[in-house]
């Protein structure tokens, strides 16, 4: 009755319109009937599973079944974090470790360099202590120099030391070296001084091949261009002296410059000459010019040489 006021006041139209999703609204509930039939069983199983205990009613099988299954995702999880956390924990050990090796790399570095100017230091003090004992060996004062600088213009046959004329040095004072003479001072200045070494050819110091006074194997010591630094020529040597490789030769004193007895070097070459021709004697210094580093000069002022009494041609002699 009530429907069919309702379609007298609507009309048909929406009578129609009513039945036709009255109808629809049924079909559909059917078709979805079995869905939600198996969606309340799941429900139901899932609400079983979580109440559900095991035999001795202590733990829930759901969370057995649960672990069950993701135990083994679990190792899996645990062994690629390990593996991870391992990769990552081991980069930073190899950063670590270069840094340091970096560090002990640059203290090694340190303690070699404080090591070498130790053996620097230690070397140069026995240096210096060997030239200053050229004064009990000499019996004559000396100062002790540190070679500045060197003539490249000149073959190296000159040399600077830090000492001048505010020390005592003079020129032609010599120079020396705990393995021989080096040479002698040609210019002078308050607190500097150059020194021309015995391998110049204009260099010259008197010598003798083996002791003065038990030999006549005198001559004169100077450089040759040709020979460098490592060589000297020994000139003037009578060639009926003998005259051997390995024998010492000492200055004589007879030069006004180096006093006698300082070692000049040792014979490494002879050309035995004749009654009328010298000896072609070569000598290898004493000091080593190569590595000169410290010298002494020796506060050397050589005797007066006596001038002998001349007596004037028209001077009356006298009588007998």
């Amino acid at each position: 009755m009530q429907d069919y006021s309702i379609c007298l006041i609507c009309g048909w139209p929406y009578f129609e319109i009513y039945y036709v999703a009255s109808v629809r609204t049924q079909k559909e509930i059917r078709q979805r009937a079995p869905i939600w039939l198996v969606a309340l069983l799941v429900t139901n199983l899932i609400i079983m599973a979580v109440d559900a205990r095991d035999a001795d009613g202590r733990q829930k099988m759901l969370r057995v079944w649960t672990q069950t299954f993701a135990s083994p995702l679990q190792n899996a999880s645990s062994k690629a974090t390990g593996a991870t956390s391992g990769f990552f924990q081991q980069i930073w050990n190899f950063r670590s470790t270069a840094r340091e090796n970096d560090q002990l790399k640059e203290r090694l570095t340190q303690v070699e360099t404080e090591l070498h100017i130790a053996s620097q230091s230690a070397a140069e003090n026995e240096r210096l202590k060997a030239l200053l004992n050229l004064n009990e060996q000499t019996n004559i004062n000396s100062v002790p120099a540190r070679v500045i600088a060197r003539d490249p213009s000149v073959w190296f046959n000159t040399i600077t030391i830090n000492r001048g004329s505010s020390s005592g040095v003079e020129v032609n004072m010599p120079v020396v070296t705990v393995g021989g003479i080096v040479g002698r001072v040609i210019t002078v200045t308050p607190w500097a001084s150059q020194v021309m070494l015995i391998t110049d050819e204009k260099a010259g110091a008197g010598a003798v091949v083996g002791q003065l006074g038990q030999s006549g194997a005198l001559g004169s010591v100077r450089g040759r261009a040709d020979l460098g630094v490592g060589l000297v020529e020994m000139r003037y040597v009578s060639g009926l002296e003998k005259v051997e490789n390995g024998d010492y030769v000492m200055t004589t004193g007879q030069d006004g410059i180096y006093p006698a007895g300082l070692n000049v070097g040792r014979v490494v070459e002879v050309k035995h000459g004749t009654a009328t021709q010298a000896h072609q004697i070569l000598i290898q210094p004493g000091a080593q010019f190569d590595h000169l580093e410290e010298v002494a000069v020796l506060l050397y002022h050589p005797p007066p040489r006596s001038v002998p009494e001349q007596t004037p041609q028209n001077a009356e002699r006298p009588r007998r």
